[in-house]
């Protein structure tokens, strides 16, 4: 509970606090922490065709060059970074938004971590947890509070996800980082172009500068891109892996669309917390 602030205690089918708050643990072995204020919709965070869209993309390779990269940096990090991995301990590291579980799933394969994935979605945390079962997997609004303690964790990710600079500040260890990943100005331009009949190119991350400024200082910036050639019912996963393909008004030209090649780009930062 928001109000609580107690620290729960991991049992087979549920969590609880010395309060006696408690929480289930789903079949699928997610745990759901949202609370009814919380939402904004009965059905919170992304769809199940969302997220099942983006994982067929991803098993077809599409948006692997983003997954490397982000899990390459973050081992680096773990590795640079003075604490857990040095003394032999498990390092915490938390995903914001994590979506599939992909990028977290695979650094926890990679590397001897504490991985906790937090995602608004029900669907998105059940296929998760199916997948990468050693994960934790949670569901919570990471708009209102991280569901941590203070200084928990030397790295936080953010890979298209939330963001909350003062919450990912407060449960970073001192010196820790936040790595985020953003769509770049020309991330699916051409697809873009073609549904919605202008090429408009959105720089975010002078706003994501901004919004960061106060609590950390940046270390690093880079852009991933990847160009594949796709055919149409991919492009069309990658729509509704971007809430596009359901726009009535443009079902025309979704419809029409066949076989190009399309700019997956990612603006990556690095924060250290300040």
């Amino acid at each position: 509970m928001r109000a609580c602030g107690q620290p729960l205690t991991r049992g087979d089918r549920e969590w609880s606090c010395p309060r006696g708050h408690s929480f289930d643990v789903a079949r699928s072995g997610y745990i759901n922490l949202l609370q009814p204020q919380d939402r904004r919709s009965a059905s919170a965070g992304d769809p199940k065709t969302a997220v099942e869209a983006r994982a067929r993309l991803l098993a077809r390779g599409v948006g692997r060059a983003l997954v490397d990269a982000v899990v390459r940096q973050a081992g680096r990090i773990l590795s640079d970074t003075p604490g857990p991995e040095q003394a032999g301990r498990r390092a915490t590291v938390v995903d914001l938004g994590s979506g599939t579980g992909d990028v977290l799933g695979e650094l926890a394969g990679a590397r001897q971590i504490e991985g906790i994935g937090i995602d608004l979605s029900t669907a998105a945390a059940e296929h998760a947890a199916k997948r990468f079962p050693a994960v934790t997997w949670i569901v919570a609004n990471v708009d209102r509070r991280l569901p941590l303690v203070d200084r928990t964790a030397p790295l936080v990710l953010s890979v298209h996800g939330r963001r909350n600079p003062a919450e990912c500040a407060r449960v970073l260890t001192p010196g820790g980082y936040l790595l985020v990943a953003i769509p770049a100005p020309d991330d699916l331009v051409e697809l873009r172009e073609q549904v919605q009949g202008a090429r408009v190119e959105r720089d975010r991350g002078e706003a994501l500068l901004a919004e960061h400024a106060r609590l950390f200082t940046l270390r690093e910036r880079a852009i991933v891109r990847e160009r594949p050639r796709l055919d149409r019912e991919a492009l069309k996963d990658l729509l509704r892996g971007t809430y596009r393909g359901e726009r009535r008004k443009h079902a025309g030209r979704v419809e029409a669309l066949g076989e190009m090649e399309v700019t997956l780009a990612c603006d990556m930062f690095l924060f250290e917390l300040s």
